[in-house]
């Protein structure tokens, strides 16, 4: 027998399902969802809560006309398998294949891109304004879940919308309550009459009926008015949102197709700002997800019957041993806290928020008040390491710059997942840190080799007294032994691994292991190629610079990050100063493009950044030359 998720190539094909068949089609994408994740890895148990949320959109939806905005898009999995891609679903994440995200550019159904979180508001504000001005009719969704509302964009976003007073539909999505069935039950009734025209017609009515009583009319108005907002403070859960402007429907349950289309219908049809809270179960219909959201939000591959995840070596990661040892450095240290945006397992900061819960603080997804806040506790002495994703630290750039370098406070930026991030594509990749933050005077700029090296570079911040980036790649280190004592490393200086008489490459973090294999491949070929770890992108070791520019013929240069703007640009920038003319540079890393999606070897495989792309690209700017 045919599955019914096999019918659907479109969304237009739910509508004339039945609720029986709509609940068989569910049960059907949860098990697509489960197997293909196993392989591909994502995000997993945001999905499988959506799933009758999805169906229900689409059913009472019609996009493309109709806009869906999707917060993060941790949750669009979905959305994606019922609007034309479920066929491409395998290759969800892979190189070549589609995006974990939503993404304009992969379907005309992807109405605005997103992979950062708190947005989806603010675009679809900015959707329906212009809906508006053109003269257009179309509904418009975002769907934003209860994490996300820890980002102030969101607040910003909601506080304008409900100004503005248009049309538009916000999806609350919350997965962190259990739906009571005692507060289900009145939220339901509350839901139903405020979705009901004739409870609104009635309310004007009664208004409109008491303004006309001679002398006392517009006193018991007033005292009406006053008695209903009291009430409302006791029994609807959604003032908030009503102060903001906005009609609040809900709590629903998020898994129940017949509540959530009837809502939905209803809700189309209502004038001005509307918010529908909906209860869903983070994970639904996978057991070991529902048991272990926080593992299932995104993972990577998985076997099915057990659960556990197919792990990739047993070599310990960066982010586990900048745990390890900020805890280390703790204990002896009273002044060090930890400060986190919603990501506390994802930079390594369990251990230390178990530790010392008095000292850590996770602010949610809220990356300014992070770094603001850090910069207040400079002030009163302590030592603050905040502990973000390269990306994400792009959101609180302006704090990095005014709040904190600045006024050369002593706040370390513990920078993860910085160069290629792999599956998770262009917006989680950390390939602009070197340029968005070398040009902020003040600061301090570190990259590790391996991970011994971080443990230094993270005991040398805490002995500094000014603002301190360490920035690391995804994943596992080398497996080299690790140093007990720790040493303070000399500020700009950098440590010359191999010499060579032809070419020397100036390596930055990550890439200083691919350069010293790529040294061996040229030497097959009659080149001496030497390295430099360079440990400092700021502020430049320039008397090594000096040094090689006489005793080397090139100097190569070589970033996992974009070359605008990065390490390669500054040591051009030193050569042209000091009119170091003789010697020739080639700048090694990735181009003024987005970074597409795919397994982080491939990418770097594909952009030249593995050994034998760099011995390759170095063969060629000396053969372009004429060097040999």
């Amino acid at each position: 027998m045919k599955k019914i998720l096999e019918t659907i190539n479109k969304p237009q094909e739910l509508k004339k399902l039945s609720f029986a068949h709509l609940k068989l089609l569910a049960a059907e994408i949860r098990q697509l969802l489960i197997h293909s994740v196993s392989k591909t890895g994502g995000h997993l148990a945001p999905s499988l809560g959506v799933v009758e949320l999805t169906i229900a959109i689409h059913k009472i939806f019609n996009s493309p006309v109709d806009k869906i905005v999707w917060d993060v898009g941790h949750q669009a999995y979905v959305h994606k398998i019922l609007t034309g891609r479920r066929n491409d679903f395998s290759t969800l994440r892979q190189l070549g294949g589609i995006s974990g995200f939503p993404k304009m550019s992969e379907s005309e159904h992807d109405s605005f891109g997103t992979g950062h979180s708190s947005t989806s508001i603010s675009a679809a504000l900015g959707m329906a304004l212009a809906r508006d001005i053109r003269g257009e009719k179309s509904n418009i969704l975002a769907v934003i879940g209860d994490g996300s509302l820890t980002g102030g964009q969101a607040y910003e976003a909601l506080n304008h919308a409900g100004h503005a007073g248009t049309n538009m539909i916000v999806i609350l999505n919350d997965n962190e309550m259990s739906i009571a069935k005692n507060v289900g039950a009145m939220s339901e009734y509350l839901s139903k009459m405020r979705t009901e025209p004739k409870y609104t017609k009635v309310k004007q009515d009664i208004d409109f009926i008491l303004r006309r009583i001679p002398a006392i009319g517009e006193r018991v108005a007033k005292t009406v008015e006053r008695l209903k907002d009291s009430l409302r403070y006791l029994l609807v859960p959604g003032v908030l949102f009503e102060e903001l402007g906005f009609t609040y429907i809900g709590p629903i349950d998020g898994h129940n197709l017949e509540m959530l289309t009837e809502v939905l219908e209803k809700a189309k049809s209502m004038q001005g700002p509307i918010l529908i809270h909906v209860l869903t179960c983070k994970g639904k219909g996978y057991k070991p997800a529902e048991c272990n959201p926080g593992k299932f939000h995104g993972v990577g591959p998985y076997c099915i019957e057990s659960g556990e995840v197919i792990k990739n070596g047993n070599m310990p990661t960066y982010t586990g041993v900048f745990g390890d040892t900020l805890v280390e450095l703790a204990k002896q240290d009273s002044r060090i806290v930890a400060i986190t945006a919603a990501m506390p397992e994802g930079t390594g900061l369990k251990k230390f928020a178990a530790q010392f819960p008095k000292r850590f603080f996770d602010v949610g997804i809220a990356e300014q008040n992070a770094v603001t806040m850090a910069a207040g506790m400079a002030t009163k002495g302590m030592k603050p390491v905040v502990a973000l994703y390269s990306t994400f630290a792009q959101r609180a750039y302006d704090q990095i710059l005014h709040d904190v370098c600045l006024q050369n406070l002593p706040v370390i930026f513990a920078l993860d997942r910085a160069g290629i991030v792999g599956e998770d594509g262009p917006t989680h990749h950390g390939v602009f840190d070197y340029s968005y933050l070398r040009h902020i005077p003040n600061v301090v700029i570190m990259a590790p080799k391996d991970e011994n090296e971080l443990r230094h570079m993270l005991y040398t911040a805490i002995h500094m007294n000014g603002p301190v980036v360490i920035r690391y790649p995804r994943g596992n280190g080398l497996g080299i032994g690790m140093d007990q004592t720790l040493q303070q490393l000399t500020i700009g200086a950098s440590e010359q691994l191999k010499d060579g008489n032809d070419i020397v490459f100036l390596a930055t973090g990550a890439m200083v292991e691919p350069c010293q294999r790529a040294t061996g491949l040229l030497a097959a070929q009659g080149i001496q190629a030497g390295v430099v770890n360079v440990r400092f992108i700021k502020p430049l070791d320039e008397q090594m610079i000096r040094r090689l520019s006489r005793d080397a013929g090139i100097i190569v240069t070589v970033e996992d990050n974009i070359l605008a703007g990065g390490f390669g640009s500054a040591v051009l920038e030193y050569i042209n100063e000091q009119s170091l003319n003789w010697v020739k540079v080639l700048r090694i890393g990735f181009p003024d493009n987005f970074i597409e999606h795919g397994a982080r070897e491939q990418i770097l495989g594909k952009y030249g950044l593995t050994a034998e792309g760099i011995a390759t690209e170095v063969c060629s700017f000396m053969k372009r030359f004429g060097v040999r």
